[in-house]
């Protein structure tokens, strides 16, 4: 099973500890599933962290393991442009819906109820659903 794990779902399970998103990164270090990632979400992770709000609360080693653990998974360099008929309702999620579809994912897993990606329901294979949703299907 391949997997997306939006950048939210990353920082909730280091943000709290038996939480669905932390559930599924234990699941995923215990080799349960085949995480995706891309160069830029690294980076991503990275940039976030470092907002004074995040900084408070996650110690930069958290954030600096859960990167090294993240070298495991699969790491894309560079994605497709998305087909012209597949928009995302966020221009800053894009790059997960071609991730979806370039890394052939199962599921792409998400916290953010505002952006649309839920709504949408699936791209390609792969489902789009909450991190509750997930650990109910698939773990």
């Amino acid at each position: 099973m391949r997997v997306i794990l939006d950048t939210n779902v990353l920082l909730g399970a280091l943000i709290s500890p038996y939480s669905p998103p932390d559930t599924i990164y234990r699941a995923w270090r215990a080799a349960r599933f085949v995480l995706l990632t891309l160069v830029a979400q690294l980076d991503e992770l990275r940039r976030v962290s470092r907002y004074p709000k995040l900084k408070a609360i996650l110690p930069a080693h958290r954030i600096g393991t859960m990167l090294n653990n993240m070298q495991r998974a699969i790491v894309l360099n560079h994605l497709p442009s998305l087909p012209e008929s597949i928009a995302a309702s966020d221009p800053n999620d894009a790059f997960l819906l071609a991730m979806a579809l370039a890394g052939e994912a199962d599921y792409l897993v998400t916290g953010d109820r505002r952006a649309g990606l839920l709504q949408q329901g699936s791209i390609g294979r792969a489902r789009i659903v909450t991190p509750a949703v997930f650990c109910a299907e698939a773990l």
